[in-house]
């Protein structure tokens, strides 16, 4: 969807400004004429990010105001005296005290909360249940319990504290960031939900601790309410967290180092969902991080679903924020003390301003009408095992079809019983929610100018490209990004937009520029940090062509089972050398649509969380994803002479099965083979190249999954589950540099996910032996030639 862009009247910022470079101009640029514009490409349109969902919240969608203007964006930390009530030249240097003096703040005192949480019927039978007073004695063994918590409970808004910190993050920010870009699209919205009482919840994906300081200052700024922010950082300093708890920040109990070890807690749960019950009847908002990789934060809304489910709360409006960063300030650090927090603001004195943020706050929705309304379904859900073992130990297809089920992403409900559900479908409905919610706060958050060269960098010109090169496939690109409906957060010349990146990229790049006067050569540096880096940014990209990466994957994997089978002797390269296509690669085989799903549907199963959205099928998924490369041009619709043999491919009984044409008993109409359709792959030149773009965009989770499998030939097993992560990752390391290259497979993400990938597919068994987690290979998959299956099933998939 578009809007179109103009002017309120108020704010004339309707599109991104240039990017600055005060500099002559380099070579290359000057042989650069056409300019690249953000949003001139698409005229006075832009594409609209962060409406709910048409199928699982269709009332909310229709809430929304009916505006079919760009409202524009506004950068935080360009403030003037025009936006206090005062002026002259005191004014202008002291405007951000002026205009942070003058914000609204709704104040949240604690007044009688810690009495209401404490007499909740949830926290008195896990005090029961941990202290059982003999008759006669007082209560105060049962509260002494409560001590490590009391801080989090009296957790408040101070108005003064909130704008002390608001002008200290100001300044901070503005020495850490060019600019903080705010879309404001949907705050109208956000505000008439205000009014309409429903407490606010905003969800957004964990990428660094600043993002829980930029949430409540985005918005004080636009007089809405500062939230209660989930942080869950271990702070040692009493000073710094009792600074943090008067401005709402909710931190991990002194006496918990993690946040799982908190969560294990039954009365630090049961506390919490007190807390949560509380302020959200005081109708405060909450700002809640969620882990895309792990589902840590998932937990809090969980809790959140089952005080509506109980009655104890009437509804809550949901917020996805996108979060993008052009490159962020190294700042996840686990435990926090006074000393070193001062020190780290003390370096930003002397720090230069680099890259830039930008934040799309998306449209509210109703948690109620998305957990009632039945649309988003969990029933299909099912053990990853039963859905891929016959494939892959059996060459069946029959049992392939529903969709995995992700128990994982809610540890808690193992060991809470108070988000304990009844029923499989209640708690998977609970996940759905957590993995719709990654889903869209994913496709809400705008891709970055470093996002683009990174994934340039990674999947199409790994061994070095020219400025030149570089430049027209970053407006192919950016095109590309457009048309799915996904907005940028940069602007300017396409000249300035390739070197503003490549200046923040530098670190992780080697430019060698050449005596012959041509354009420099820009290559990434073959190292782990920089390539996983590259690959951290290239995310926002795989994310947006999500379903040509799935659909080309098919297609590479139904290619290499045609070469290797030797059904078609008219699939040819000329000149093909390496990973560059240098002539016309040829491809003169038809693909039948049912194989080519069916490919698709088995990756769409070992695909990490959040991927794919919750109330979409499997199924529809696989055949969005082989639609797409029509839509893209990889492939056109064949159309079979009368006298040629289909190669079926669809493996009923494990072997490849022939159909002719002009067989009399065949009939489209039979309900076995109701869609005989097939593709075949263009021919033009640039075909391939997509192609093997797309493809490359998933290789690192592929093949991380694949040297886990292998890592298992050479590992002790049971062990803890710390431990074998830890070893998984070692051995991920120590394979990317004995082959000095496919570094974005090792990252510490890549093995969580791998072994996560492996318990579900019963690779690995969990058992619990003196209180821990152990990990060993299941019975099953002891057997080298089971695991040999597993591999090539993984690694067709892979591009080669």
């Amino acid at each position: 969807m578009m809007v179109n862009v103009k002017g309120d009247g108020i704010n004339n910022n309707t599109s991104l400004l240039p990017i600055q470079q005060n500099r002559p101009a380099l070579s290359w640029e000057l042989k650069i004429k056409k300019r690249v514009t953000v949003p001139s490409c698409l005229g006075m349109f832009r594409p609209v990010m962060g409406q709910c969902c048409h199928q699982c919240t269709p009332d909310s969608l229709s809430k929304k105001l009916g505006q079919n203007s760009f409202l524009g964006f506004r950068n935080l930390l360009s403030i003037n005296e025009t936006q206090t009530r005062y002026r002259g030249w005191l004014v202008r240097r002291i405007c951000c005290v002026l205009y942070v003096s003058g914000c609204k703040v709704f104040g949240s005192p604690v007044s009688d909360r810690l009495e209401r949480v404490c007499q909740s019927n949830r926290v008195k039978e896990v005090l029961a249940a941990a202290h059982k007073a003999p008759e006669g004695e007082d209560s105060r063994g049962q509260l002494s319990l409560l001590s490590p918590l009391l801080s989090l409970i009296n957790t408040c808004i101070s108005p003064g504290f909130i704008r002390f910190m608001s002008w200290v993050m100001l300044k901070m920010f503005a020495s850490i960031f060019g600019s903080i870009q705010v879309n404001k699209n949907h705050l109208p919205a956000l505000h008439k939900a205000t009014l309409e009482g429903s407490p606010l919840v905003y969800v957004y994906l964990r990428q660094s601790a600043l993002d829980c300081a930029l949430i409540p200052l985005v918005l004080l700024c636009h007089s809405l309410r500062t939230p209660y922010t989930v942080c869950p950082l271990h702070v040692k300093s009493s000073f710094l967290r009792s600074i943090l708890e008067k401005v709402g920040v909710i931190l991990l109990p002194p006496n918990a180092a993690t946040e799982l070890e908190a969560e294990i807690d039954p009365l630090y749960s049961a506390v919490m969902t007190s807390l949560v019950r509380e302020l959200l009847h005081e109708g405060q908002a909450l700002s809640i991080g969620v882990s895309a990789a792990s589902g840590h934060g998932g937990q809090w809304l969980a809790r959140i679903r089952q005080l509506i489910k109980e009655g104890s709360v009437p509804d809550v409006s949901l917020v996805p924020v996108g979060i993008s960063y052009d490159c962020v300030a190294d700042t996840n650090v686990k435990e926090a003390g006074s000393q070193p927090v001062l020190q780290w603001l003390w370096s930003l004195l002397w720090k230069k301003p680099a890259g830039s943020v930008m934040i799309h706050l998306s449209q509210p929705f109703s948690l109620k009408e998305m957990c009632e309304s039945g649309r988003c379904r969990v029933d299909e859900w099912l053990p990853l095992q039963d859905l891929l073992l016959p494939v892959v130990l059996n060459n069946r297809a029959d049992s392939v079809f529903g969709k995995r089920r992700m128990s994982w992403l809610l540890p808690t409900l193992l060991s809470d019983p108070e988000l304990e559900e009844k029923s499989h479908s209640e708690r998977d409905l609970s996940i759905a929610i957590v993995l719709h919610l990654i889903f869209s706060v994913a496709s809400c958050t705008a891709v970055m100018s470093t996002s683009i060269v990174s994934s340039l960098l990674l999947y199409k010109h790994s061994k070095g490209v020219s400025t030149s090169v570089l430049c027209r496939d970053v407006t192919w690109l950016l095109e590309e990004l457009l048309f799915r409906n996904r907005d940028v957060g940069f602007g300017g010349t396409l000249p300035e937009i390739v070197r503003y990146s490549l200046s923040l990229l530098a670190p992780h790049l080697i430019i060698a520029a050449l005596s012959s006067g041509k354009d420099p050569v820009i290559v990434p540096r073959p190292s782990a940090a920089s390539v996983l880096h590259l690959s951290a940014l290239a995310q926002k990209v795989t994310h947006s062509f999500i379903l040509e990466a799935v659909g080309a994957c098919a297609v590479s994997a139904m290619l290499c089972e045609v070469v290797f089978s030797g059904v078609s002797s008219r699939v040819r390269s000329d000149g093909v050398e390496g990973e560059e296509v240098k002539g016309d690669m040829e491809f003169d085989v038809a693909l039948g649509q049912l194989e080519l799903t069916e490919k698709a549907l088995g990756l769409c199963h070992l695909l990490p969380p959040g991927i794919m959205p919750p109330c979409q099928s499997a199924q529809s998924f696989a055949l969005d994803a082989v639609d797409s490369l029509v839509r893209c041009g990889i492939l056109i619709m064949e159309e079979i002479p009368r006298d040629i043999h289909i190669c079926d491919f669809w493996k009923r009984e494990g072997t490849l099965t022939w159909t002719a044409t002009d067989d009399p008993y065949h009939s489209d109409s039979d309900c076995e083979d109701q869609d005989l359709r097939s593709f075949k792959i263009t021919q033009p030149k640039q075909c391939p190249e997509m192609l093997f773009f797309l493809c490359r965009m998933l290789a690192g989770h592929l093949r991380a999954l694949c040297w886990t499998t292998n890592a298992l030939d050479v590992m002790d097993s049971p062990l803890p589950e710390a431990e074998f992560l830890s070893q998984i990752h070692s051995h991920l390391r120590d394979t990317a540099n004995q082959k000095k290259q496919h570094y974005e497979s090792c990252s510490e993400e890549a093995a969580h996910t791998a072994v996560r990938t492996l318990i579900d597919l019963g690779v690995l068994l969990q058992t619990r032996q003196a209180g821990d987690i152990f990990l060993g290979v299941s019975p099953l998959f002891q057997l080298s030639e089971n695991r040999e299956k597993l591999q090539r099933f993984i690694s067709q998939y892979l591009y080669n």
